[in-house]
């Protein structure tokens, strides 16, 4: 008998629902107890096919307890473990992003220890093998110290600290992501097959491993990773000595960037991957909620990005078995490469990322659209986002809030008369302006979008164009901009376009 790898020392049980414990075990089905003796709460598993699963009742809040396992003359006991809150980090780069690396990293370490935030960090791999094995036995649920700290999501270290400290509870993090990976590599197959707006994540990987054989695909990973090994190091001597070389220069010396590699069974990018070998691991301890900071690399397909976010959202709640459990969505902040083309994808997924915060229930959405910086991916201070993070939870979570708080204003709708038109927003209670409004543009019949004056008045933002009549408005539809525009409550206007 095995308790899954997430259930160690020092974890975090969810308080106020009922909480599942589970494992694995082999040879005849068995009787398996599990108890904790301090909060007089105790439950039998159910035992089918090699997996057990029981289901402790809701607690309260608790700072330290111990669960016991029980499986005939075998026990398994937990020490210093907390009752309290526990959400799943989840997404790419910017929410794996360490506390090391921070802006203010080494000051929020010194102090770590003092704060009641633990983690546990899903190891990752790209296959189940051996050292697959190896590295989820070796998994274990961190107290924070200035030491165990380091390597925490920086975002969720952020968002943390602030909900343990207004709600007086321990918070558990569960840090479950890799840095570059689209959505789809995080839910099963059939959520890409049964919706034909999807089937092109599967049909492009089919593609690229027809005829391939295992050992091929393999072989072929494994030359890439040398490649890329090296091509890293040969870039790194180019920007070393010429800071401002341009991307086609480093190219030109440097060899073609291959990344993410040839698709295949051991390439973590791949469609679904993830799931199988990191998200099914973990799963369905119960949590809080999920913290969703993703979509950099799904920019390639930003018109589906609404479809796919909302099926992976449905997916894991019936994974988790809780329907209604929150989503917590950072919306992508301004970002482009110096040297890239304006393609302004990156606003058609925020957009798709304020439909799914619309339209699917207990979602938040998190406007971190000052949060970025240009030419840099991973902007170094992830304070602002776990703060906004944390406001939606106040919000959308604990009710110890409401919107006028913590979200922006948000476009609604818009009247126009000749060349002027009215936009009207909700949650707004005013605007503040920190510099010139720019970024608003209007079209006319023709479609074609040209730059809009704009001025605030009240709770409404007026255009003035050299357009009319005037039959659809936009605001900060581009890859990268400076953000200007703020509500009353200091955060920042999402973009919009009424178009959509």
């Amino acid at each position: 008998m095995r308790p899954a790898a997430i259930f160690s020392d020092n974890m975090v049980l969810q308080r106020h629902k009922p909480v599942r414990i589970f494992g694995t075990y082999s040879g005849s089905t068995r009787t398996i107890a599990v108890r904790i003796p301090e909060l007089c709460v105790s439950a039998e598993a159910i035992c089918r096919n090699g997996r057990w699963e029981a289901v402790l009742p809701p607690m309260e809040a608790c700072p330290d307890c111990t669960v016991e396992i029980v499986c005939g003359a075998v026990k398994k006991i937990f020490r210093n473990v907390a009752v309290g809150e526990v959400w799943l980090c989840g997404g790419q780069s910017n929410m794996e992003y360490e506390l090391h690396n921070d802006k203010n990293g080494a000051a929020e370490l010194k102090s770590a220890a003092r704060e009641n935030v633990r983690f546990f960090y899903t190891p990752k791999c790209a296959v189940i093998d051996e050292e697959h094995r190896r590295s989820f036995e070796a998994s274990r649920w961190d107290m924070p110290s200035e030491e165990n700290s380091r390597a925490w999501s920086a975002v969720g270290w952020y968002f943390a600290k602030e909900l343990s400290r207004k709600l007086g509870v321990t918070v558990g993090l569960i840090g479950c992501n890799w840095g570059g990976t689209s959505a789809s590599a995080w839910v099963k197959r059939e959520v890409l097959t049964r919706d034909e707006r999807l089937r092109s994540y599967i049909d492009e990987y089919d593609n690229a491993i027809s005829g391939k054989s295992d050992e091929k695909m393999l072989t072929e990973y494994e030359d890439y990773l040398t490649y890329h090994a090296a091509w890293e190091k040969r870039v790194e001597k180019a920007y070393a000595d010429d800071p401002d070389i341009k991307w086609d220069e480093v190219e030109k010396l440097c060899g073609k960037n291959r990344y993410p590699g040839p698709m295949g069974i051991s390439n973590p990018m791949r469609p679904c991957g993830l799931h199988e070998t990191m998200a099914d691991f973990v799963c369905p301890y119960t949590l809080a909620g999920v913290l969703w900071y993703q979509g950099e690399s799904d920019d390639h397909r930003a018109d589906v990005y609404d479809v796919l976010l909302s099926s992976l959202i449905g997916e894991w709640r019936t994974e988790w078995q809780d329907e209604s459990l929150p989503f917590l969505i950072v919306q992508l902040p301004m970002f482009r490469y110096r040297d890239d083309p304006d393609s302004k994808k990156w606003a058609v997924v925020r957009e798709a990322q304020m439909k799914v915060f619309r339209t699917v229930r207990n979602t938040g959405l998190a406007v971190c659209l000052d949060c970025g910086e240009f030419n840099n991916i991973h902007p170094t201070d992830k304070s602002q986002v776990g703060h906004r993070l944390y406001l939606q939870a106040l919000s959308e979570v604990y009710g110890l809030a409401d919107r006028s708080g913590t979200l922006p204003p948000v476009f609604r709708d818009f009247t126009a008369s000749g060349n002027r038109a009215v936009l009207r927003f909700g949650n707004c209670s005013g605007f503040e302006a920190r510099g010139s409004l720019n970024g608003f543009e209007a079209a006319g019949t023709d479609g074609e979008f040209l730059p809009a004056e704009a001025e605030a008045n009240g709770d409404e933002i007026v255009l003035t164009a050299g357009i009319s009549p005037i039959t659809a408005v936009r605001y900060k539809w581009t890859n990268y901009a400076e953000v200007e525009l703020y509500g009353t409550n200091g955060l920042p206007v999402p973009p919009f376009t009424s178009e959509i």
